[in-house]
């Protein structure tokens, strides 16, 4: 169960875990529903402006679809973003998925470094044995110095 001394992290059993992911209001699926009743509703309009003698709006009904279309598409392609950091006994493993690419380190716990990439309101760059990787993407800046702190603690505990 969660502890009340994490506030980002879940324990479960021997294991602390960090689930970071991106903050979707609206599935993919939901949004697929979505475009296709905006379709519908642009095109009826665009064809009746047609049968009305304006060619043109039904031109830019295309055109807007097909913009929109675009924007849903990038936002379905990164919906499933999202960071995973893993301490299992000596092992600290962080993998972080963007637009369904994924990069994965693994680090000896002992030798882990948690430190702000430049600045406090940074990404946290996790690094060790001549490996590094950024995570805290999808919190908040200003909770990104909370995080770190929660990943030391957790590393030096037990």
């Amino acid at each position: 169960m969660s502890n009340p001394t994490y506030q980002f992290a879940q324990e479960s059993g021997p294991a602390i875990q960090w689930r970071l992911r991106r903050n979707c209001s609206v599935t993919p699926a939901q949004l697929g529903w979505l475009y296709l009743s905006m379709c519908g509703l642009s095109l009826g309009i665009g064809l009746f402006f047609w049968l009305q003698g304006a060619t043109l709006v039904l031109a830019f009904a295309g055109l807007e679809i097909a913009v929109v279309g675009l924007a849903f598409l990038a936002y379905a392609w990164h919906a499933t973003d999202g960071e995973w950091i893993s301490l299992q006994g000596t092992r600290l493993v962080v993998e972080c998925e963007s637009a369904g690419r994924c990069e994965r380190a693994e680090f000896a716990r002992q030798w882990v470094r948690v430190e702000p990439k430049s600045g406090d309101h940074s990404l946290i760059e996790l690094s060790g044995q001549g490996r590094s990787i950024e995570v805290g993407r999808f919190v908040r800046p200003e909770l990104r110095q909370a995080l770190a702190r929660e990943i030391r603690r957790a590393l030096r505990s037990a």
